[in-house]
């Protein structure tokens, strides 16, 4: 059971912040209203789709609503100050929470943030960290202020990246770990246990939003770099390259085996060795092309692949 049964506003999106509903249903709080961002096309037919967090609040009964704007929206104001909430959790909402939202409630704006802050401030912590090829990432939660990312911690929780995790695959687990932390600060804030500590500028690095061009493959970088940034830009960007005129997406790669740890050549030249298709990377190294995806076409498997284009070897990605 909870201490204090709370009054709460969430704001939220993506699959992400659906692990955190559940921890608070589960709490027993009062869930008053879900903010969350417009359905948006998805799909071949490009259908509009509810984001998760408006299909999680229409099960179990929460009000909606999907404001267009936040800042000088008056009715919204109006609706969220006559609920009168005593905290506001931020979880993965992709819009700025306005100075007047982060005023409002009494125990403030509770944020999930996933990284191990200051590290890792912006859109992107999770992917940023993956590409960097950081050995350790995490979930902190913080109360929001009108800086980025930069209000005072609250609680944290460390995990360790395995070595071939990809972000795909670390956020629906940091998803979870977060959960019960976000339920852990509220009974903290609500019973005058937890102080709020300020963050470190100093050791504050950046995690912007990711653009398609982050996905190009440089291939003067070293092959753990490369692999490192595969991993990290998992679903999207990727990692894609052009092959001529058209693009050339590798869907999974990998470091070689020792045979062809070390290969001379031009950065982004493809070879075919051993049965492994792989694309020569800066100081001599190299990735294996496990899967490819040529533009306009399915992705295949690298030796089935070159089943129809045999004469690929010895070209120059670039």
């Amino acid at each position: 059971m909870v201490r204090e049964r709370l009054r709460l506003l969430f704001c939220g999106t993506p699959e992400f912040a659906v692990p955190t509903l559940d921890a608070l249903a589960e709490a027993g709080h009062d869930l008053q209203l879900v903010l969350t961002q417009p359905d948006r096309p998805a799909g071949r037919g490009m259908q509009l789709l509810a984001p998760p967090v408006k299909q999680w609040a229409a099960r179990h009964n929460i009000p909606v609503d999907q404001p267009a704007r936040i800042r000088d929206n008056q009715p919204l104001r109006d609706r969220l100050t006559a609920l009168r909430p005593d905290a506001i959790v931020v979880v993965a909402y992709g819009r700025i929470v306005p100075p007047w939202m982060l005023g409002l409630p009494p125990l403030g704006c509770l944020n999930l943030h996933g990284s191990l802050l200051p590290r890792y401030r912006g859109a992107a912590p999770i992917q940023w960290a993956v590409a960097n090829g950081d050995r350790v990432t995490g979930v902190t939660t913080m109360l929001l202020e009108e800086g980025l990312d930069t209000g005072p911690t609250l609680e944290r929780a460390t995990l360790p990246i395995p070595p071939e995790a990809t972000a795909a695959a670390l956020f629906p687990v940091l998803a979870r770990l977060g959960a019960p932390l976000v339920v852990s600060s509220l009974h903290g804030l609500a019973a005058g246990t937890l102080t709020p500590q300020p963050q470190n500028n100093a050791e504050s690095t950046l995690a912007p939003l990711l653009t398609r061009d982050d996905g190009r493959i440089d291939w003067a970088r070293p092959a753990a770099e490369t692999l490192n940034r595969w991993r990290g830009f998992q679903p999207w960007p990727g990692a894609w390259t052009m092959l001529g005129d058209r693009k050339f997406t590798v869907t999974h790669m990998a470091l070689p085996p020792p045979s062809l740890a070390a290969l001379g050549g031009k950065p982004g030249t493809l070879g075919w060795e051993g049965g492994h298709l792989y694309g020569v990377c800066g100081q001599g190294t190299a990735v294996v092309l496990l899967e490819v995806q040529l533009e306009g076409k399915r992705a295949l498997p690298a030796a089935d692949f070159l089943r129809g284009y045999p004469q690929l070897p010895g070209s120059v990605l670039g």
